[in-house]
C-alpha cells in the first residue's frame, strides 16, 4: 500500500514507481489484463482512468502491447524484465556519441565477475 503523510494524505509515487507496479503485475499474470483487473490489484486507490493513462503510456513507449478486448482493450508486456533492462541499456548507448568510449567505460567498472561472465556470453554468442 502507498505509505501516509501526516494528515492521513497518501504519499505521492516517486517518478516511475506506478509503472514499475503495473508492469510488475502484468508480469506475473499468465495472461493479458484489461485496466478493470490492473486497478484492482495495484495498490492504493487509483481512478480508472489513471490506470487507463499508465497502460496507454506503457503501450506508446512499446513497453505494453495492447490488443482489443470487445469494446476495451488488454495488454501483456512485450519484453520480460531482463528483456526490458536490456532494452533500456540500448536506448542510453544508442543517444550516446561514442558508444566506444560508453562500452569501454561500462566494461571497466564491471566486477570481476560480472566481466566474467561477460566473456562467456560473448563466446557464447550471446545466448
Amino acid at each position: 500500500m502507498t505509505e501516509s503523510r501526516a494528515g492521513g494524505a497518501p504519499a505521492r509515487r516517486g517518478p516511475g514507481e506506478l509503472e514499475s507496479e503495473i508492469l510488475s503485475l502484468l508480469w506475473m499474470s499468465p495472461t493479458a489484463m484489461g485496466a478493470a483487473a490492473v486497478q484492482a490489484r495495484v495498490s492504493g486507490d487509483l481512478a480508472y482512468t489513471t490506470v487507463v493513462t499508465i497502460l496507454s503510456r506503457l503501450h506508446d513507449k512499446g513497453v505494453l502491447q495492447r490488443t482489443r478486448s470487445g469494446r476495451s482493450y488488454v495488454y501483456a508486456p512485450v519484453y520480460d524484465e531482463a528483456g526490458l533492462a536490456a532494452r533500456r541499456m540500448r536506448q542510453v548507448l544508442d543517444k550516446e556519441g561514442d558508444r566506444r568510449a560508453v562500452l569501454a567505460r561500462f566494461v571497466s567498472d564491471l566486477s570481476t565477475d560480472d566481466e566474467a561472465l561477460l566473456r562467456r556470453l560473448l563466446e557464447e554468442g550471446g545466448s
